[in-house]
């Protein structure tokens, strides 16, 4: 089961969720108090993408250097700032350096509970969802989305725990980008990361960032809980920059 207020139930764990810190050069030592805050109220650190604001290798470093602090488990996974300079092998070089486990192509088993993550990627909710019609451009764009999906859905699969929890960028629901423009709900995430959690019974509830304005919570069409942890989200939401969540 999950909870997201100070309540935790006997026999469960603790997991902390923050995106969206868009690490530049300057920003030395800004997370390290939170990091070592979380590592006293949680068990297990997910970081939801966007931890750069660009990509750059310095930024990376300076985030590894801060997460150095932070003494729990950490999983990851990278957001598209992570991508802008065309390194993201680099950027997760580094963080895995520094103790991450960087989810995309494998999944990872901590104290009993299964982690799955991809970055996901954009194309739309529900009847909005943007299909592969047309040009070749087309094609493609709805094939970055469906490759995503399709990773998740394979990592999910070679979990074995009966508790698992998907870590994404994307939001795979409309209900969590709700709060920003309309005009952009298409670029925030896809239905169809959705369809591949809802695949499968282990998964408690998924995390993600990237709507920066959006709401806290939703569910899939399946009924599994979604929590959009973009800090500027969750300091709205609890007056701290990430999540605890009870798995």
């Amino acid at each position: 089961m999950t909870a997201t207020s100070e309540a935790r139930p006997r026999d469960s764990l603790v997991l902390a969720a923050v995106g969206d810190l868009h690490v530049t050069d300057s920003s030395e030592h800004r997370y390290r108090a939170m990091f070592e805050e979380i590592s006293a109220r949680a068990d297990i650190l997910a970081l939801c993408g966007d931890l750069t604001n660009f990509g750059k290798t310095r930024e990376a470093e300076v985030l590894a250097e801060d997460l150095r602090s932070c003494t729990i488990p950490t999983v990851a996974v990278l957001g598209n700032h992570d991508h802008e300079c065309g390194q993201p092998e680099i950027v997760a070089q580094i963080l895995h350096g520094a103790g991450v486990t960087v989810l995309d192509d494998q999944a990872v088993e901590i104290r009993g509970v299964g982690f799955a993550g991809v970055k996901g990627f954009v194309g739309g909710f529900g009847r909005g969802e943007l299909g592969a019609f047309g040009e070749s451009a087309i094609k493609g764009f709805v094939e970055e989305s469906i490759n995503e999906a399709r990773k998740l859905e394979n990592a999910l699969r070679s979990l074995r725990t009966e508790r698992t929890v998907a870590v994404l960028h994307y939001a795979p629901v409309v209900d969590t980008v709700q709060g920003e423009p309309p005009e952009i709900f298409p670029f925030l995430g896809s239905s169809r990361l959705a369809e591949a959690i809802d695949r499968f019974d282990n998964v408690r509830f998924a995390v993600h960032g990237h709507a920066h304005r959006g709401a806290f919570e939703g569910k899939t069409p399946g009924g599994v809980p979604v929590y959009n942890c973009a800090q500027f989200v969750l300091s709205e939401r609890f007056d701290r920059p990430y999540a605890l969540i009870a798995i």
